[in-house]
């Protein structure tokens, strides 16, 4: 299968404050994988309610799924709350279902994880979205995102200063889209499984 489009990148990320330092960190990597030639696209997750309290008709969880269906990578950036992830992400997540008909959403897609802290560096909200992936059936790159004290790292503009922390963003990114076009026309093959197929 050949493909005549960028790669499809949907970024995800876990926090509604007007400043919210895992939207930034997202949109940072958005300009820089849009650079190497990525198309981009955001969920805005207002207004999605929580996981069960509304049918899956709702119009922010079919937009959710639209997305997801959409794209090929994806990127997780979440704040680390209580030393996990933020419940606006795995909300997100929960609505995502395993399969959608015979189409499994998620199923073969890349996907790189990302978060902030307010303190120290920590790897907790990351991990947890690693097992995330795992069990949505996405292929998440080796490479990760932490930024430590993440209020220090912005400028008032929103974009991320010079630092170790965007160095480390920029391979994140650079590996997302190289794993992004190796795989996306494999998938198909690389999904296929003994326990999945028609038994004669």
């Amino acid at each position: 299968m050949s493909f005549d489009h960028p790669p499809r990148i949907l970024f995800l990320y876990g926090s509604l404050r007007e400043r919210s330092y895992s939207r930034l960190l997202a949109e940072e990597a958005a300009r820089i994988i849009s650079d190497l030639g990525a198309e981009t696209r955001f969920f805005d997750p207002r207004g999605l309610p929580l996981h069960g309290a509304e049918p899956d008709t709702h119009p922010k969880v079919q937009e959710l799924r639209d997305l997801v269906q959409w794209s090929e990578g994806q990127v997780w950036s979440s704040p680390e709350m209580h030393g996990n992830v933020s419940g606006l992400i795995k909300t997100q997540i929960d609505w995502i279902p395993l399969e959608i008909g015979s189409i499994r959403p998620t199923q073969g897609k890349t996907l790189a994880v990302m978060q902030v802290s307010g303190g120290s560096q920590s790897f907790n909200a990351v991990n947890t979205l690693r097992i995330l992936g795992r069990w949505m059936r996405m292929f998440t790159i080796p490479n990760q995102s932490s930024v430590a004290k993440a209020y220090q790292e912005f400028n008032e503009d929103g974009s991320m200063k010079d630092s170790p922390y965007r160095d480390r963003l920029i391979d994140v990114m650079e590996e997302l889209y190289k794993f992004t076009i190796l795989l996306r026309d494999k998938v198909e093959h690389l999904t296929d499984r003994h326990s999945e197929r028609p038994k004669n």
